[in-house]
C-alpha cells in the first residue's frame, strides 16, 4: 500500500482549510494553525488518517465488498469518476438520489428499468413504438444513465461510502448512519469529523488535494483486489491439484 508523505501533500495543497470564521470547532484537533484568516490542517495528522483510511479499504477490497463513492461538487465529479471506475467500483457523480440506500428497493427498479429499455432496443421491441414513444423512451433512458449509470451493477447496499465534502453530502451521509454503513470521507475545516468513521481532515475543494487523496485510497483497494485475485486463482489451483478422491468427497460434503 502506498503511503503519502507529508511533502506529498503539502505540494498538493491538502492542508488549506476554509476561513476561519467558518470553522467547525470539532475540527480543532486536526488544525495546526491560522494564517492570513485562514486555518491551515495539520499535515501529520492527515497523513496518519489517510493511511489508516487506506489500510481499512484495502481489507474490505482484498474480501470482495464494494464501496460507493460519492462526490457530487463540480471540481471533484470527475476526479471521482475516474479513479472509482479504476477499480471497478460504483459512484455517484451526479445528483444524489433521496432513498438510494435508505430505499434501495425503489433504486434497484429504476436500474432494471433502465436495463429493460436497453433490452427492448437489442431484441427489436423499441422499432415498433411511435416516433414520439421512442423519444420519451430514450429521454427516460438517458436521465436513468445520468443519475444511475454508474451503479447499474451494484445489486446490494454497499460496505462503505467513501464521500468527497460530506457538508456538501450530507444527505448520503445520513442515510448510511440511519443503516450502519461506515463512511470513509475528506473533511475540510468546515466539516464535523464525528459524522464519519473514517475522517481524513482535508482540503475538499482544490482539484489537486481531491486527486492525491483519491488516488491513494483507490491504490489501496487496487492492492486489495489484487490479493483477492491471486487468493481465488490459489484457491482454484489447489482445487485442482486435489487427488480426485478427495474431490469427490468434498463435492459430496458440499451436497450434504
Amino acid at each position: 500500500m502506498a503511503k503519502r508523505s507529508v511533502k506529498d501533500l503539502l505540494d498538493a495543497g491538502v492542508h488549506f482549510g476554509h476561513l476561519t470564521r467558518k470553522w467547525n470547532p470539532n475540527m480543532a484537533p486536526y488544525i495546526f494553525m491560522e494564517k492570513n484568516g485562514i486555518h491551515i490542517i495539520d499535515l501529520h495528522k492527515t497523513a496518519v488518517k489517510l493511511e489508516e483510511a487506506s489500510s481499512a479499504m484495502e481489507k474490505m477490497a482484498s474480501s470482495g465488498r464494494k464501496i460507493l463513492f460519492v462526490a457530487t461538487k463540480k471540481q471533484a465529479k470527475d476526479i471521482v469518476a475516474k479513479y472509482a471506475s479504476e477499480v471497478n467500483m460504483p459512484y455517484i457523480t451526479e445528483r444524489w438520489p433521496g432513498g438510494m440506500l435508505t430505499n434501495f428497493v425503489t433504486i434497484r427498479k429504476a436500474v432494471k428499468k433502465m436495463n429493460s429499455i436497453d433490452k427492448m432496443k437489442k431484441d427489436g421491441t423499441f422499432e415498433s413504438l411511435s416516433k414520439k414513444e421512442r423519444l420519451q423512451v430514450d429521454r427516460q433512458r438517458a436521465k436513468l444513465e445520468k443519475d444511475l449509470g454508474s451503479i447499474a451493477d451494484m445489486t446490494r447496499l454497499p460496505s462503505a461510502l467513501f464521500v468527497v465534502d460530506i457538508v456538501n453530502e450530507i444527505i448520503a451521509v445520513r442515510e448510511a448512519q440511519k443503516l450502519n454503513i461506515p463512511v470513509f470521507a475528506m473533511v475540510d475545516t468546515n466539516s464535523d469529523p464525528r459524522e464519519v468513521e473514517f475522517p481524513i481532515p482535508a482540503n475538499d475543494d482544490a482539484t489537486k488535494s481531491i486527486e492525491i487523496i483519491l488516488q491513494t485510497v483507490t491504490d489501496a483497494v487496487k492492492g486489495g483486489l489484487t490479493v483477492r485475485k491471486a487468493e481465488k486463482a490459489k484457491a482454484k489451483e489447489d482445487k485442482t491439484d486435489a487427488p480426485a478422491g478427495s474431490q469427490s468427497r468434498a463435492a459430496k460434503n458440499e451436497e450434504e
